[in-house]
């Protein structure tokens, strides 16, 4: 019975719920991203670079190979895939994560800015406050 208590209590505790908030809110807020940059991003980059999609952009290493065969069906050579390097997907990979980074720093930097805040705020307590508040908190007990 031990083991389910210490779990439940593990479970239950706010950071672990706070983590799992945050990794679904970070998938939608990815999917967020993503649309941003191939609907809006990326079609004003192709309207600077004469209507190119850097999606369709790729080296290819080896082009495909269709398949061939002889007069009675046998196949001589089979077909063969093409093999690519998609580097235009990399690249709009690398604008995601710019703004994802760009976003998790202003959200990061607004956090610390408040926690100063409060910081400042706590320690304008004058040390009559901080006693009385001390011995109200005793006398709760």
């Amino acid at each position: 019975m031990g083991f389910i208590k210490e779990f439940k209590e593990f479970a239950l505790k706010g950071n672990l719920v706070d983590i799992a908030v945050a990794f679904v809110m970070g998938g939608a807020f990815g999917k967020v991203v993503s649309t941003f940059t191939e609907k809006i991003i990326a079609p004003i980059i192709g309207m600077l670079t004469g209507g190119q999609n850097f999606n369709d952009k790729k080296v290819v290493l080896k082009h495909a190979i269709e398949e061939v065969k002889d007069p009675t069906g046998k196949i001589i050579i089979p077909a063969g895939a093409e093999v690519d390097l998609e580097w235009g997907y990399f690249v709009t990979a690398l604008i995601d994560f710019a703004i994802v980074a760009f976003v998790m720093f202003l959200i990061i930097k607004a956090i610390n800015s408040l926690k100063k805040k409060d910081v400042f705020i706590q320690a304008s307590v004058s040390k009559t406050e901080e006693l009385l508040t001390e011995i109200r908190d005793s006398l709760k007990k």
